[in-house]
């Protein structure tokens, strides 16, 4: 009996010290949860959305940006692509970045989603892009000691744009699934993708492309199952996540066919030669640079860019294509995390 007795005393103060100690992490675990998710602004509580002027040559609009979380030297920036895509196909961060504490904030640029579309081609613009971007970050009071870009597509063209104007006010730089020539991207993708194709699925396509017949059911009909599916996402058309469907059905193809081009096998629109490769040295800021072996992109393009600007790091998602976010999430995720949380440690360079 004598023995029990402080055998229950032990027992006692064992499992008064288990809920003491499991009580702190629990706090400490409130507490990083309650500041990721503290109001920031003051007033009338919109979920984080925000309607932000832009000045534009053509008056003044409003773009839509949500900001998801609070963390003071991680807030990143996400640019969509398409040109003229929605911010929407990106909420499958929403199951990565919280858990980790960083912030980001969605937006759609100007003519995309949420945002005013003054159907003004004149506004189509790379340059008036860029000063809408600088814009958007002194509204949401983004600096160089918490502003990370991560530019997917036509927003990775869209990122090296503004980094080399403005890359005073950055932490990080992430360049998604985006070469730094269309022309080279051109190339690649009749040099390379086209030769991966069906030769008579290629043929009607081309037929249907030097007719200029872009409308016709036909194209898309080949295309999705032969293109989309083997290099934008790399999943059955009919697999494709809901946020992907939602985004594109938004698509402003107005905006699509003046930047780019109505083809995806050349580009006709404004950027048609737009053409950065002897201007990324310039780039000191902290570059992730993420290519996938079955994009629309040539990885090996991309891998050359991580190692012409200053401070680059690279990712490849080997079983990923142009949207690798999805189709080869884990490393995807693993590796942008692994990055901003290197680069809010002070590294430059991140060995992914």
């Amino acid at each position: 009996m004598k023995n029990v007795i402080p055998c229950i005393l032990f027992l006692c103060m064992a499992a008064m010290c288990g809920v003491s100690c499991n009580q702190e992490p629990l706090k400490e675990s409130v507490s990083l949860t309650s500041e990721y998710f503290k109001r920031t602004d003051s007033g009338l509580q919109t979920g984080g959305v925000r309607m932000i002027p832009i000045n534009t040559p053509k008056g003044t609009f409003n773009v839509w940006t949500k900001r998801f979380g609070n963390h003071p030297s991680i807030k990143v920036l996400l640019l969509n692509g398409g040109p003229g895509a929605t911010h929407e196909y990106f909420e499958c961060f929403e199951n990565f970045l919280p858990t980790e504490g960083i912030e980001f904030i969605y937006y759609d640029q100007l003519a995309c989603g949420n945002s005013d579309n003054p159907k003004d081609t004149s506004l189509f613009d790379l340059p008036r892009y860029v000063e809408e971007v600088e814009q958007v970050r002194k509204a949401l009071e983004l600096d160089s000691t918490n502003f990370y870009l991560l530019g997917h597509s036509w927003g990775g063209l869209l990122a090296m744009e503004y980094a080399l104007k403005y890359q005073q006010h950055l932490k990080g730089l992430i360049i998604s699934n985006m070469m730094s020539s269309i022309p080279d991207y051109v190339k690649y993708a009749n040099d390379v993708l086209a030769k991966q194709m069906d030769p008579k699925v290629l043929d009607t396509i081309r037929k249907l492309e030097a007719k200029k017949d872009y409308n016709n059911p036909k194209y898309m009909e080949l295309l999705l199952p032969n293109f989309y599916a083997q290099h934008i996402l790399r999943l059955p058309i009919d697999k494709w996540p809901e946020p992907v469907n939602r985004s594109f059905s938004k698509m402003n193809n107005l905006l699509y066919v003046t930047m780019q081009g109505p083809s995806e096998f050349g580009a006709s629109g404004k950027l048609e030669f737009w053409d950065r490769k002897a201007d990324l040295h310039n780039i000191a800021v902290p570059t992730l640079v993420i290519g996938a072996s079955h994009d629309t992109m040539d990885p090996e393009h991309m891998k050359w860019m991580a190692k012409e600007v200053k401070n680059g790091s690279f990712l490849l998602c080997s079983e990923g294509g142009h949207m690798c976010f999805y189709d080869d999430q884990q490393v995807y995720m693993s590796g942008l995390i692994k990055f901003l949380q290197s680069v809010n440690k002070g590294k430059k360079t991140v060995s992914l």
